[in-house]
C-alpha cells in the first residue's frame, strides 16, 4: 500500500519539463491586480507586502535617503539562502511586479502544494523588491544623489547600497538574482529583439569559471530552457564584461552564485505585462532547480549555446522603400516617453532616428512602401476650441480621408488622449519633409485607398 501511495504522488508532482508550461497557463491566478503599469511606487508594494500572512517574514532592512523603508521578505525555512532583489534602478519594475506574483503562488493551496513545499524546506527565499524606492518615486534609474546603485558595491556611498551589502554578507547567501529591466531595443545578435536576457557574470577580468560561477551558468541555461518556447530567437547572454564597481560581478566575487535577468522589449508589450509573467515562471522555476539541485544535470558549456545580445538597437518602426520628396529612403522611428508631474503615467513620443539604407537594421514593426504612394497627413482646415470639439469628431472616418493632425487650443491633455491622431496647440510644422528628430505624420496608399498611416511614429492599418 505505502509503495501505491508513494507512486501516486510522484505522478502528481509536476515534472521538470512540466512545471514551467503549468506556471505559465496558470499565472492570471496568482497575478497581482493592483500593479498593471511600470509606473507604480512605494507605498504601492508595501501595500501587498502589508499583507502577506503567516509564512512570511517582513523585516525593514535599510532606509532610504530620502527615509523610505527598504524591507525583506522572507519565506521558507531551508539551509540554502537564496537572495533576489528588484529595481536597483528605479524605473526597471518588471521584476518587481513578478515578485508580487510570486508571493501570491506562495500563500496559495493548490496543484503546486508539493512544489511549494519542496522549496519551502530546501531553501530560505529572501526578497527585497523595491532596493531604490527614491529614483522609483521619480521613475528614474538613479537614487536622491544621482547615483547609479550598481556602481556602488566598492565604494557604498548610497544607503540602499550598503544595505544591499549588509543583507548578502548577513545571509552569506549561496544565491544572488539580480533583477532588471534593459532597452527596449537591445538585440538578440542583431536580429530579434532581445525580450528576456540573462548572465552568470564574471568575477575577474579573465572571466574565470570557479565552482560557483559554473553552478550559476547551469542554472542560468536551465532558465533559459524554461522559457524559451515563449520567446524562440528572442532570448540572450549580456555582456559578460567584468565591471569592477557593479553589485552583480562583486557579489558573485564575494561567493555568491549570481544570476542576473534583464527584462527588455516585446512587439506591442508596452507596460511589460508579457515579460512579467516570464519573470514569474523564471523565478519560480529557477528556485525549484535549485531545491531539487536540477540545474546540476546541465553541463557548464552548454551555457555557451545561448545566443549573446548584439550591438545593433531593434527599431520601434521601419518604413521600407519610401519615395519622398524626391528620394527612396527607409526610415526609422524610436519612441521616448514624457512623465506626468506624478510619474505615475507616460505619453509616447515618436520621432525619426535613422534615415537611408536601413537593410541592415531591424524593428518590431515594419511595412515596405514599395507598391505605395507616400503621402503628407492633412491637417484638420478648422481649429477646434477644445477637447469637447474635438471628440464631437469622427476622426477614425477622417484619417480614411487623410487627416492626421488637428489643433486644438485648449483642455488638451496628452496623457489622455487615446486616439490615433496628432494633436497641436498651433499649426504644427509641415508633414512635407521627412528629417532626423521629426515626427511627420504620412499615408500609405495603394489604388487611390490609404491603407496605412503613420502617426506619432506609430503604424496603423486602416
Amino acid at each position: 500500500m505505502r509503495v501505491i501511495t508513494f507512486f501516486l504522488i510522484i505522478l502528481s508532482l509536476p515534472s521538470f519539463g512540466q512545471l514551467n508550461t503549468q506556471l505559465y497557463n496558470a499565472y492570471d491566478h496568482y497575478q497581482e491586480k493592483s500593479l498593471t503599469t511600470r509606473r507604480f511606487k512605494h507605498n504601492d508594494i508595501m501595500a501587498v507586502i502589508d499583507k502577506l500572512g503567516k509564512d512570511f517574514k517582513v523585516n525593514q532592512v535599510g532606509t532610504s535617503v530620502e527615509g523610505r523603508a527598504i524591507k525583506r521578505v522572507t519565506y521558507g525555512n531551508g539551509p540554502i539562502n537564496v537572495l533576489m532583489w528588484s529595481q536597483m534602478h528605479g524605473d526597471e519594475t518588471t521584476a518587481t511586479r513578478a515578485i508580487m506574483d510570486v508571493f501570491h503562488w506562495l500563500e496559495a493551496d493548490d496543484q503546486f502544494n508539493a512544489v511549494r513545499n519542496k522549496i519551502k524546506t530546501a531553501i530560505t527565499w529572501h526578497f527585497i523588491p523595491m532596493l531604490n524606492p527614491d529614483g522609483a518615486s521619480r521613475f528614474t534609474r538613479r537614487n536622491h544623489f544621482g547615483i547609479d546603485i550598481n556602481r556602488d558595491a566598492v565604494h557604498l556611498q548610497t544607503p540602499e547600497g550598503r544595505t544591499l551589502k549588509h543583507v548578502r554578507d548577513s545571509l552569506q547567501a549561496d544565491w544572488g538574482f539580480n533583477l532588471h529591466d534593459q532597452s527596449r531595443g537591445t538585440s538578440v545578435e542583431n536580429k530579434m529583439p532581445a525580450t528576456i536576457s540573462l548572465l552568470a557574470p564574471a568575477f575577474d577580468v579573465s572571466k574565470s569559471i570557479n565552482e560557483k560561477r559554473g553552478d550559476a551558468m547551469q542554472l542560468t541555461k536551465l532558465m533559459f530552457d524554461q522559457i524559451a518556447q515563449y520567446l524562440p530567437g528572442q532570448m540572450a547572454i549580456y555582456d559578460d564584461t567584468f565591471e569592477p564597481r557593479a553589485f552583480g560581478d562583486n557579489i558573485q566575487k564575494w561567493g555568491t552564485r549570481t544570476i542576473l535577468i534583464e527584462s527588455g522589449g516585446y512587439k506591442d508589450d508596452y507596460e511589460k505585462q508579457e515579460i512579467r509573467k516570464l519573470n514569474f515562471v523564471l523565478l519560480i522555476t529557477a528556485a525549484n532547480a535549485i531545491a531539487n539541485k536540477d540545474f546540476e544535470k546541465i553541463p557548464v558549456a552548454d551555457y555557451n549555446k545561448i545566443p549573446s545580445n548584439g550591438d545593433g538597437r531593434i527599431r520601434e518602426l521601419i518604413l521600407k522603400n519610401v519615395q519622398y520628396e524626391g528620394l527612396l529612403r527607409d526610415v526609422a522611428f524610436d519612441r521616448s516617453e514624457v512623465d506626468s508631474e506624478d510619474y505615475r503615467n507616460y505619453y509616447a513620443r515618436g520621432y525619426i532616428t535613422d534615415l537611408g539604407d536601413l537593410s541592415t537594421s531591424q524593428a518590431f514593426f515594419t511595412l515596405d512602401a514599395k507598391d505605395y504612394e507616400v503621402l503628407p497627413g492633412k491637417v484638420y482646415e478648422k481649429e477646434l476650441a477644445n477637447v469637447d470639439a474635438l471628440n464631437t469628431l469622427d476622426v477614425e472616418q477622417l484619417l480614411k480621408d487623410g487627416y492626421t493632425d488637428y489643433i486644438v487650443l485648449k483642455d488638451y491633455d496628452p496623457f489622455t488622449m487615446k486616439k490615433p491622431i496628432h494633436v497641436h496647440t498651433k499649426m504644427p510644422v509641415a508633414n512635407e519633409t521627412i528629417r532626423m528628430g521629426g515626427d511627420p505624420s504620412l499615408l500609405f496608399k495603394k489604388n487611390g485607398k490609404i491603407i496605412y498611416s503613420v502617426i506619432n511614429g506609430h503604424l496603423i492599418k486602416l
